[in-house]
């Protein structure tokens, strides 16, 4: 095939462009004589090439037609009057792209028509790739178009996923190798009508004008193509599923999936607590995750990996109802690829194998004496809450498996009756509300923050138990005006209080008795009931609410299982609520998703408080961070919610937040220590760890500001080691170990500091030797740089002289006895001489000592973000996600990022060609025996990477800096995963 190119004179504007372009080699021509100007500057006839054509075989030339939007332009398309429709433009569009990247929720065959259908064709053609994405949501997508599309060589790829979490995006990327690729973003299906004549709104963008959103836009795709939601297209699968959407009402029939099940990131994320804590020692553990989570997937893949590990491994799933048993066995035998796994025990059926059971409680209280304590190895119990209940304590009094996982929605029960002592009172995996929003799984909501008026900084106030209740409802319900606001409030935030699902939350069964016949009054039709009414009375209330016969249900703690209603869509904040735990229930009360539920609205009623009500503990409990990001999020108006979540404290509300945020804990240094001060003379010496529980804070809030928590002993009048020559220096250094979270390091750590006398370097392993040299690197990282005796020290000099100051050892101890329980990743070293678990983090620093490359830290030869470590063999690539220094910046932040949890997009320095050494020792990494290590970390804030492991190459785009994916040997956890994404199928 020839081609052709395609000129046009220049006008005056590239004229004048020549004039000074003249002048600027002139210029260059006396800074560089070697400049051979007479044939290197441009001639004043020159043409500018504007388009590649094909040679016809009639001997003409076919240039591609040319939009009738420049590629450099960005605009606005309506299909209004006097402005070419989009179908038009993309229709120009396709000729002259390379490759085009499609998504569209919905696609019909009469999309296809006028030429566009015939326009891919020829693009398909040509060998040039056309990849697209699309749903089953609503039915409305036609399997002929898809037929159509497939069979003129498309890579047509399908999302079954029609819940709430459905994609709904339109997009068009039309990508060129001269770097003019185009965009088209908006609300046009691909659909006649969408296309040509409907009230349609699309953005085309330009890669020469908006290259970061085009960046952002490929990083979706990218994620598209590497995500397992996306099934490439079958005919029967496609149609059995648009035959399911059409028979709502119809059970499925219990079948195998065509597709395997596959876990999202957050279900990931807490089947790997639940292996740190089995790494950990515990063998009993509870997941808590909302409903409709996927709890019984988890557990179904969860025993698929343990039964691989196991010599045997015999199951019991135990539920209180047939129809949970009969959908959990299904979900197993999907997990399990085998349909005849499991036999159930319920209502007179009876295994025959007694392997693989699938039991009511019921069948087995009555048995389990019968049953040996080992005869199961894994023992699964659903719904866990109900395991108070004497026939399931029973069970698990008797029977003794290898491991024991518990399933509950709500940990904690209305009557008070304990399930946590099952577990050592702990939860090994808890799935987040705002993980549950943002995987759509929860609805959203709003939340306001309202200031009622209520002073309650006299009320009396008991360390560990919060307000007294008797004082506390003396304050809500001698106050008519105080329930004329809240009723007020409630007016203001819905469009009918007459239609309204409503819980409202009370100090007391006096309080909550008191708001029922107060709204009563007021003539919304409102119910009191509590942990104290009657079964009926509770499940009478809670179905009146559902049918609308009832708006308000004022409850106190009611949090059993049954209380939930998923259509509530109103919760009512009346008691000032302290704890974490407890402000998580009642907010979850009003998430369940309902089909009629758009979102929630929470009214959360905020008084004057006493200087000991902790609300940084609930709001970090929904938000995550530090309380200084707590403080940040809401001065600027909680910036980033999940989709469609709205959070707003009103100004006196915000400032008693704010308030109390930075006084319930000691935030200055003098009263940290006056806390530790207290705590010394009431218990005699205290640990760091032991400090943290009592006052709440934080490792960092100890070492803020370059302080120690030898200094604060100090101050506080403790006794203390004797100090050495390096003292104070070294103690500010030892804050700068906050992020160790192996247990390799930390074990190593204390195993060193408390064995006597100093360490002998030459004696040790290379492991043992590489691991205090990372110690030490972070330890003397300023001494090094200075003038002194360790500026050119041995490690073993070095490891003598840090060694002659026993408060800093003290110290390292006391720290790393603090942090012993911070590992929450499953990790594992690469290999056994180099010192670095993936999914830990490390500084550079201990980066270059790990690999055997510490002497490099003093010529601060590492100042990039690449290392070619000669000694292992390998390339360190450190990149950092977000390049801006904690706001957010779209023009740093889609160079580097997760295409897929194996996946990483990486860009390599500005100046690294494909065909330099650099660029070849990338390409050909596996053939040369070199590792290629990859390190990440989120911000420039954080000092520490995560060390990602290591890398193989995929393939790469450009150059001077090259695109290049690596696949990692360790697929991302699922929270890394979810931090480092660009976008999330």
């Amino acid at each position: 095939m020839f081609r052709a190119l395609e000129a046009v004179p220049l006008d005056e504007r590239a004229t004048v462009g020549v004039e000074v372009a003249h002048l600027l080699m002139d210029q260059l021509h006396e800074r560089l004589p070697k400049v051979n100007v007479a044939t290197e500057r441009p001639a004043a006839s020159a043409e500018v090439l504007s388009a590649i054509g094909t040679m016809q075989p009639d001997g003409k030339t076919r240039f591609p037609e040319r939009p009738l939007i420049p590629l450099l332009d960005t605009t606005l398309l309506t299909n209004a009057r006097g402005e070419p429709r989009v179908g038009s433009q993309v229709l120009r569009e396709i000729e002259s792209a390379d490759e085009i990247d499609l998504v569209i929720a919905f696609i019909r065959r009469s999309g296809l028509k006028r030429g566009l259908g015939d326009a891919l064709r020829r693009h398909t053609e040509q060998g040039k790739q056309l990849r697209i994405y699309t749903t089953t949501y609503t039915g409305s997508t036609e399997a002929t178009a898809l037929d159509e599309l497939a069979g003129m060589g498309a890579d047509v790829r399908v999302s079954y996923d029609t819940s709430i979490n459905r994609l709904h995006a339109k997009a068009w990327l039309f990508h060129r190798h001269s770097s003019f690729s185009t965009a088209y973003v908006g609300s046009s299906n691909l659909t006649y009508s969408a296309q040509t004549d409907g009230s349609e709104w699309n953005v085309r963008l330009s890669a020469a004008r908006n290259p970061d959103v085009i960046a952002r836009i490929k990083a979706a795709f990218e994620t598209f193509e590497a995500s397992e939601e996306f099934k490439r297209y079958d005919k029967a699968q496609f149609e059995e599923a648009i035959a399911r959407l059409r028979r709502p009402d119809q059970p499925d029939r219990a079948m195998l999936s065509p597709t395997e099940l596959e876990l999202k990131p957050f279900q990931e994320r807490l089947l790997e607590l639940i292996e740190v804590s089995r790494a950990q020692g515990h063998h009993r553990n509870l997941l808590v995750s909302a409903t409709g989570t996927g709890k019984t997937v988890m557990a179904a893949i969860d025993y698929d990996r343990l039964r691989k590990r196991l010599p045997r491994a015999r199951l019991l799933f135990i539920a209180h109802r047939k129809e949970i048993l009969q959908a959990s066995m299904a979900t197993y035998r999907q997990a399990m690829r085998d349909y005849a796994f499991g036999e159930l025990w319920v209502d007179g059926e009876r295994p025959k194998d007694f392997e693989h059971v699938f039991a009511s409680i019921h069948s087995l209280k009555n048995n389990v004496e019968r049953i040996a304590p080992d005869h199961f190895d894994v023992i699964v119990i659903d719904e866990f809450h109900h395991a108070a209940a004497p026939s399931y304590e029973a069970v698990l009094t008797k029977l003794a498996p290898r491991e024991l996982l518990g399933l509950t929605a709500t940990p904690e029960r209305a009557d008070g009756l304990p399930i946590l002592h099952w577990f050592g009172d702990r939860i090994a995996a808890e799935l987040r509300l705002w993980d549950a929003i943002e995987q759509h799984r929860l609805s959203p909501f709003e939340y306001y923050g309202i200031h009622d008026g209520i002073d309650l900084s006299e009320v009396p106030w008991r360390r560990g138990q919060g307000y007294d209740v008797d004082a506390l409802t003396e304050k809500y319900t001698g106050n008519d005006g105080w329930v004329r606001l809240v009723y007020q409030k409630l007016v203001d935030h819905v469009d009918d209080v007459a239609t309204i699902k409503c819980l409202g939350f009370c100090v007391s069964v006096a309080h909550a008795h008191y708001m029922a016949a107060q709204f009563q009054q007021l003539g919304v039709k409102a119910v009191a009931v509590s942990g104290k009414s009657s079964d009926a009375e509770r499940a009478g209330a809670l179905t009146d609410l559902a049918a609308g016969r009832v708006q308000v249900v004022f409850s106190v703690d009611l949090f059993n299982e049954g209380v939930d209603v998923p259509a509530v869509d109103m919760l009512l904040m009346l008691r000032p609520t302290e704890s974490a735990t407890l402000f998580l229930q009642q907010l979850g009360r009003g998430l369940r998703q309902s089909r009629d539920k758009m979102i929630c609205t929470v009214l959360d009623f905020v008084g004057m408080h006493r200087r000991e009500f902790r609300f940084d503990r609930r709001y970090r409990a929904l938000l995550g961070g530090s309380r200084l990001d707590l403080e940040k999020a809401i001065k600027e108006g909680f910036p980033f919610l999940p989709a469609g979540c709205h959070m707003e404290l009103d100004r006196v509300a915000q400032d008693i937040v704010l308030r109390s945020i930075r006084e319930a804990v000691p935030s200055t240094w003098p009263a940290k220590v006056r806390e530790l001060r207290e705590l010394i003379a009431t218990r005699g010496p205290v640990s760091l760890a032991e400090y943290l529980r009592e006052t709440g804070l934080e490792i960092a809030d100890v070492y803020n500001a370059n302080h120690t928590w030898s200094e604060m002993l100090e101050q506080a009048n403790a006794s203390v080691e004797p100090a050495g020559p390096f003292e104070q220096s070294l103690r500010r250094a030892i804050g700068r170990l906050q992020h160790v979270d192996d247990r390799q390091r930390l074990d190593s750590y204390l195993a060193l500091l408390t064995k006597a006398g100093q360490p002998n370097a030459a004696a040790m392993t290379t492991t043992d030797r590489r691991l205090l040299h990372m110690l030490i690197a972070n330890l003397g990282n300023q001494i090094l740089t200075k003038k002194n005796e360790l500026q050119d020290a041995t490690l073993q000099q070095a490891a003598d002289i840090v060694w002659r100051h026993p408060q800093v050892l003290a110290e390292l101890r006391d720290l790393m006895n603090a942090l012993y329980d911070s590992p929450n990743h499953v990790q594992h070293a690469v290999t056994d001489e180099i010192p670095l678990q993936v999914h830990g983090r490390y500084t550079r620093l201990e980066m270059l000592a790990a690999v055997g490359e510490a002497d490099r830290a003093k010529t601060r030869e590492w100042r990039e973000g690449v290392l070619d470590a000669s000694t292992i063999g390998a390339d360190l690539l450190a990149f950092t996600l977000d390049k801006t220094s904690g706001d957010f910046s779209p023009t740093t932040r889609y160079r580097d990022y997760a295409i897929s949890p194996d996946l990483i997009h990486w860009e390599s320095q500005s100046t690294t060609s494909a065909d330099s050494p650099t660029g070849q020792r990338y390409q050909h990494h596996a053939a040369r025996e070199r590792k290629i290590l990859l390190f990440a970390r989120e911000s420039t804030e954080d000092r520490a990477f995560w060390f990602l492991g290591p890398a193989t190459y995929v393939s790469h785009e450009g150059e001077r800096p090259m695109a290049v994916k690596w696949r990692l040997e360790t697929p991302l956890s699922g929270d890394l995963f979810a931090a480092f994404a660009a976008a999330v199928a």
